[in-house]
């Protein structure tokens, strides 16, 4: 009587079951461990380390592109033509908000005397209550978001700090670019400090400042060129919004995020990609250990094997049953590395935290037995502290890319172990025997 798909597969799983408590004791059972926690912990690593990463990057990305270049950018457009842009960008449902801006390069002098190189960017006052992403961005440290005064400046922490400026002090900013119509230098540009911002960013904290659009009316000229900053929904998927407006209207510059920050962005992910490669070692590491375990394995069953071949066992239901070994193996292990990989990730900080003072109270004995004098000097690394401060950021596409790899490394070893499962023939195994 013939099988079915589904009786053979029951018949692969109960014979590898089998293996397995025949094994339980054997040096192919730690084997078969030693991979499952080297596969549990491969995918907890990567999925830890690829979450604070992700973090610390995300904490650059957001505030470059929620307070300095947007996500879609659009430069030298008609002014007559600025209510037909309006109505197409009402009409896109990825586009969430924008917002007209200009900028100028300034030299900014204060209470120091020194001057400092800003970027100074004139805003609507009405978007800080409209756009979200630069609400969350834009920590005040003190003031606010206010240019109910005229002449009013908020600037980074870095900037107010390296020109010994604080709230209600006022800043003049000395020497601006701008057009013909623009004085090159002027002691006539006095703007007063109406708040003091924080980023994740520290380029911005150190060169940015806001002022109103009145004010670049006044002092960046006639000739200052007017943007546009758009935020999307979602800022990966930008393709579709450009080739909108870009064939709405071909005259002007329309440019993406990741054309303002090529070098950056481009930095991040080389940096990510050979840190995802180093730990990835890991799995290749494990499955390489897999594949000398199972032909060590194959080798020790060869009777059972000629003996099941002999009682109608077909080819691949035998190699089946060593590569089912490797599936479960990989299983295992890469959804208990998932679930410590999400556990350690949500409590990067608690960890972190907890690190430190196990350091601590290890170095503190030390410190104590070897040197005791020194004691005074033993603190915990501040370099954990930060670590705990970096949120994690956990993404469901990376954490379902790694637990896949964990599973086909192993699954991947267990096939090419099995390739030669019955180089052996019935006869040859008895006469041995």
């Amino acid at each position: 009587m013939k099988k079915t798909i589904f009786q053979s597969f029951k018949w692969i799983f109960i014979v590898s079951k089998r293996f397995s408590r025949v094994d339980r004791n054997g040096r192919s059972a730690v084997t078969s461990f030693l991979a499952t926690l080297g596969i549990a912990f491969g995918v907890m690593t990567l999925i830890v380390v690829m979450s604070v990463m992700n973090g610390f990057q995300m904490s650059f990305i957001d505030s470059i592109l929620e307070l300095s270049s947007y996500h879609i950018r659009i430069e030298e457009f008609p002014e007559e033509m600025e209510s037909s842009l309006i109505q197409k960008l009402n009409e896109s449902k990825q586009i969430v908000s924008y917002t007209p801006f200009y900028e100028a390069q300034a030299l900014v002098t204060g209470k120091k005397g020194g001057a400092t190189s800003v970027l100074i960017r004139a805003l609507n006052q009405n978007v800080y209550d409209e756009d979200s992403g630069f609400r969350k961005e834009m920590q005040f440290i003190s003031g606010s978001f206010d240019f109910s005064k005229k002449n009013s400046i908020v600037l980074g922490a870095s900037l107010a700090r390296n020109l010994g400026v604080h709230l209600g002090d006022s800043v003049n900013l000395m020497v601006m670019s701008g057009g013909s119509d623009v004085d090159l230098f002027s002691n006539d540009r006095i703007f007063t400090v109406s708040g003091i911002f924080t980023s994740g960013y520290q380029e911005i904290n150190n060169s940015y400042a806001f002022v109103n659009l009145d004010a670049a009316k006044e002092y960046f000229g006639s000739s200052a060129k007017k943007y546009w900053g758009l935020k999307l929904k979602n800022y990966n998927s930008y393709g579709h919004s450009l080739a909108f407006l870009r064939k709405a209207f071909p005259m002007a510059k329309i440019e993406a995020w990741s054309y303002y920050n090529k070098t950056f962005f481009g930095t991040l992910r080389i940096e990510k990609d050979m840190l995802k490669l180093l730990v990835g070692l890991i799995f290749i590491v494990v499955a390489i250990n897999i594949y000398n375990g199972m032909r060590r394995l194959v080798f020790e069953r060869r009777n059972e094997i000629a003996i099941l071949s002999a009682l109608g066992g077909k080819k691949w239901e035998i190699k089946s049953i060593f590569i089912t070994r490797g599936l479960l193996t990989g299983l295992i292990g890469s959804i208990s590395g998932v679930i410590l990989g999400l556990l350690i990730s949500m409590n990067t900080d608690h960890v972190f935290n907890a690190v430190a003072k196990v350091m601590y109270f290890f170095q503190y004995i030390i410190t104590a037995i070897t040197n005791p004098q020194n004691l005074m000097y033993v603190a915990e690394n501040s370099t954990y502290s930060l670590y705990a401060s970096i949120p994690a950021r956990i993404f469901p596409g990376e954490v379902f890319a790694i637990s896949l790899f964990g599973i086909l490394a192993p699954l991947f070893a267990s096939w090419a172990a099995s390739k030669n499962v019955l180089k052996m023939t019935v006869s040859e195994v008895l006469h041995n025997e």
